[in-house]
C-alpha cells in the first residue's frame, strides 16, 4: 500500500486533460480488471516461488536467463527507480506549495525545486538502509494516515456543498462523456495505471514475510480492494470540486481540491498530511528498486557492487545508485526539455508494462509445468493471465505511439540495447546459483493440480 497510495494525490490527472472524465472512467475500469487478473497471477507464482526476486525469479523460471534479464528484471529496475523519481518530484511540488501558503517562501519560485528531489532522496535513502523493521513501520504508520485525508477530503467534499457532479464533463469535444474518442481512453490507461502502480512489487518482500504462500496472496488481495476504493473516491470528487478542466492542468490536485472546501492555511495544513501518502510511496519504491537491483546483482545480471549490504543487511549501494539514476533523470527532463513529471511518468509505466506482460507470459508458461507446487490458485487462471497480458500490451503500443513521450521512450529503449550487450559480452559469464536460479534447475516435487 505506502509505495502505491501517492498515486492517489499526482499523476493520475493527466488521464483527465488526456481524456476527458468519462474516458480517464473508462481506462481506469479496465485497468482495474487488468490488476485484478495480474494480481491473481503474480499471487499464485509468489506462492510457489517465495523469493526477493519477484517477477524476475518468474520468468527466469519460465524463459531462461535472457527473459529473466533482458525482459523482465531490466524492465522492473526501470519502472521502480522511474517511479520513485515521479514520486519524489511530486513530492517536491507538493511540498513547495504548501510551504508557499503557510510562509510565502517558495523554492521553485527561485529554480530550486531541485533542493527537495535531494533532501527527498536523501531521507529515504537513509530510512530504507536503517533495515526493513524500521522503514515497514514507517510505512504502515503513513499508509493509515493517508488513507484517513482522503476519507476526510471527500466527506468534506460532500457536507460542504462543494460537490457538482456537472463540472465532471467541463472538457469540451466530439462528446461531453469522451471529448477526445476512444484514442483519449488509449493514451489515458498510464494515467489510471498510476492509481495502482507498485502493488505488484509484493513478491519482492517474500524473504521478509512469515508465511509468503499466504501472505502474499492476502496481502495482494486487500491492497488491490483498498487502492480501487481510494481511488474511485479521488477520481469522482477530485474532479467533482475543482471541475475536470482545472483538474487536469493542477500539479496538485488533492491540495487544490482542499483550497476548493476550506480556508488558505488550514487547506495546505490538511495537504501536509497528503504529502505524507506521497512520502509513504517514497520509501515502498525505494525499498522495491533496493530489492530488486539486490536480486539481479547477486544472481550475477548487475554488477557484482549492487549486491553488497550494510550490517542491518540492506542493499545500500543499490539504493544510493537508484537514487542518482532517478535524480539525473529528473534534472535531465525537467532542465532539458519540459516538466518532468509526466515524461518520467510514462517512461516508469512503459518499463512496468513491460514487466506485467513478461509475468503473464511467464505464468502461462509455468502452468504448463504440471509438477509444480502451488499453495495458492489463481481463480482467473490461464484466460485472466491473458487477458491482463494484452491490456498491458496495449498500454505499451500506446505509450509508443504517442508523440509526447517519442524522445523519452527511445532513451529507454537504448538503455535496453546497452544492458543487452552488457549481459552478452559479460553479465551471462558470471551468473550464480541464487535463490532464483536454484530453483529454475530443481525438479519440484509432484502435487496435486
Amino acid at each position: 500500500m505506502a509505495a502505491v497510495v501517492s498515486g492517489d494525490f499526482s499523476g493520475w490527472n493527466g488521464g483527465v486533460a488526456s481524456a476527458g472524465w468519462g474516458g480517464f472512467l473508462v481506462a481506469t475500469l479496465v485497468v482495474i480488471l487488468m490488476y485484478q487478473c495480474m494480481i491473481n497471477s503474480i499471487s499464485e507464482m509468489a506462492a510457489a516461488m517465495p523469493h526477493t526476486g519477484g517477477a524476475y525469479s518468474f520468468s527466469r523460471a519460465a524463459m531462461g536467463p535472457w527473459g529473466g534479464l533482458f525482459v523482465t528484471g531490466l524492465a522492473e529496475t526501470i519502472e521502480y527507480v522511474m517511479t520513485a523519481a515521479v514520486v519524489v518530484y511530486y513530492s517536491g511540488q507538493y511540498a513547495d506549495a504548501i510551504l508557499k501558503d503557510l510562509s510565502g517562501i517558495s523554492l521553485a519560485s527561485h529554480g530550486l525545486v531541485w533542493v527537495w528531489w535531494v533532501v527527498l532522496y536523501a531521507v529515504f535513502v537513509a530510512l530504507n538502509w536503517s533495515g526493513a523493521e524500521a522503514s515497514f513501520t514507517f510505512s504502515i504508520v503513513v499508509s493509515c494516515i493517508s488513507l484517513a485525508i482522503i476519507v476526510v477530503f471527500s466527506v468534506l467534499a460532500i457536507v460542504t456543498g462543494k460537490v457538482d457532479f456537472g463540472s465532471l464533463f467541463d472538457i469540451s469535444g466530439s462528446s461531453s462523456f469522451l471529448p477526445f474518442g476512444i484514442v483519449g481512453v488509449f493514451f489515458a490507461m498510464p494515467f489510471a495505471m498510476w492509481l495502482f502502480l507498485g502493488i505488484e512489487e509484493l513478491p519482492l518482500a517474500a524473504e521478509e514475510a512469515h508465511d509468503p504462500e499466504r501472505d502474499i496472496p492476502r496481502a495482494g488481495r486487500w491492497g488491490l480492494v483498498t487502492l480501487v476504493v481510494s481511488g474511485l473516491l479521488v477520481v469522482v470528487l477530485n474532479p467533482a470540486v475543482m471541475g475536470s478542466k482545472a483538474l487536469g492542468a493542477s500539479g496538485e490536485p488533492l491540495l487544490d481540491g482542499f483550497r476548493q472546501i476550506l480556508p488558505g492555511n488550514l487547506a495546505a495544513v490538511l495537504s501536509a498530511f497528503a504529502l505524507i501518502g506521497l512520502l509513504a510511496s517514497v520509501q515502498g519504491i525505494m525499498f522495491a528498486y533496493g530489492r530488486n537491483m539486490y536480486s539481479l546483482s547477486r544472481a550475477g545480471y548487475y554488477p557484482k557492487v549492487l549486491s553488497l549490504t550494510g550490517s542491518r543487511k540492506t542493499p545500500y549501494v543499490s539504493l544510493i545508485v537508484g537514487a542518482i539514476i532517478g535524480l539525473l533523470a529528473l534534472f535531465v527532463v525537467q532542465y532539458g526539455a519540459a516538466a518532468a513529471g509526466a515524461i518520467v511518468l510514462n517512461i516508469a509505466v512503459w518499463g512496468a508494462v513491460l514487466s506485467y506482460l513478461s509475468q503473464m507470459i511467464s505464468f502461462v508458461l509455468l502452468r504448463r509445468r504440471t509438477l509444480l507446487v502451488r499453495p495458492y490458485h489463481s481463480p482467473t487462471g490461464v484466460p485472466g493471465a491473458v487477458f491482463a497480458g494484452i491490456v498491458a500490451l496495449a498500454i505499451f503500443i500506446g505509450v509508443l505511439l504517442n508523440p509526447a513521450y517519442t524522445l523519452a521512450i527511445y532513451t529507454v529503449v537504448v538503455i535496453y540495447l546497452i544492458a543487452l550487450a552488457y549481459f552478452a559480452l559479460a553479465g551471462r559469464k558470471r551468473l550464480v546459483l541464487s535463490p532464483e536460479e536454484e530453483y529454475a534447475l530443481e525438479e519440484p516435487a509432484p502435487t496435486a493440480q
